[in-house]
């Protein structure tokens, strides 16, 4: 697969993640394939797998939202290989989160694509929110 289509699919995976951040799931729904090996290891806890149980958990997180703010993407690592890709990286913004006012958020994220027919598609998340560095240094 070339690698302006991975790049597409980053860009899509860019815009559904301020989306989702600002209240609609459905654009980073719908980056994820429909097989049942699909995972999700959330950064308010859930962990699924299968594309349904995956999907129902963006509608609860899209639904904790706010429609002001947003997370923008910040990828530190992109690796390729065939049909995996990987990135690792950030997602930071101000976002509202159940009816709250705007606060800042720092999410780490791992996103790991399949290239399946034709199309890069989303079949892992694992995000959670950066710990303390405990080595007192």
């Amino acid at each position: 697969m070339p690698v302006q289509d991975l790049e597409a699919a980053l860009r899509r995976s860019d815009e559904a993640v301020q989306a989702i951040s600002a209240g609609d799931p459905g654009p980073y729904m719908n980056l994820f394939d429909d097989g049942p090996d699909v995972t999700l290891f959330g950064a308010w806890g859930p962990i699924e797998r299968g594309a349904e149980a995956v999907r129902r958990t963006f509608e609860w997180v899209g639904g904790r939202f706010g429609p002001d703010g947003g997370l923008v993407p910040e990828r530190e690592i992109l690796w390729a290989s065939g049909s995996l890709a990987c990135t690792v990286g950030f997602e930071r913004g101000e976002v509202q989160v159940d009816g709250g006012p705007l606060v800042p958020m720092t999410i780490r994220v791992t996103h790991i694509y399949w290239e399946t027919d034709g199309e890069w598609r989303l079949v892992h998340r694992h995000a959670d929110f950066p710990p303390p560095d405990q080595r007192g240094e």
